[in-house]
């Protein structure tokens, strides 16, 4: 009995921290699209109206980084080409604009819809499968049947034999 109620304060923790997590996770969102909406500038200076975008923060030391989530964002690149933005910013050196977007830890992604509102945010690693997913909810890309690089490719192929 005592391990079954152990085990339920602890899931009741977790459902509640998990909660906090999501709820903490809109409110910066909401406070963010208000800001954007107010013209107040919130550092978007290379975004450009009419094509989505992922906004990138990391660090030059953070390892999670070079080997998870830059991959995954040259994927989506590779995938999308000029249709999806993707604008990096250094935390440590423009610590301002980490401060402004609420950045505690990086990597932290936010996905971008094409009027310069935050939809997403992404505090850790995002695959690029679910960077796909959360572009997909609002900026209508689909991937191309052949990615712009396979297609180069098939055709160096074809121009070989």
């Amino acid at each position: 009995m005592d391990l079954l109620i152990r085990s339920g304060i602890a899931i009741l923790i977790i459902t509640v921290g998990v909660g906090l997590y999501l709820a903490l996770n809109a409110l910066r969102l909401m406070i963010l699209r208000r800001a954007n909406r107010q013209r107040v500038n919130l550092g978007l200076d290379d975004f450009r109206v009419g094509a989505p975008a992922i906004l990138y923060f990391t660090t030059p030391d953070c390892a999670p980084c070079r080997t998870i989530q830059r991959p995954a964002l040259e994927e989506l690149h590779s995938q999308f080409g000029d249709r999806l933005q993707i604008i990096q910013i250094d935390a440590s050196e423009r610590m301002d604009l980490a401060n402004q977007w609420g950045v505690l830890s990086v990597p932290t992604t936010f996905v971008i819809d094409a009027r310069g509102q935050p939809r997403h945010v992404n505090n850790g690693v995002a695959s690029a499968a679910q960077l796909r997913r959360q572009l997909g909810e609002f900026a209508g890309l689909s991937v191309p049947s052949t990615p712009p690089n396979q297609a180069a490719a098939n055709k160096l192929a074809t121009h070989r034999t």
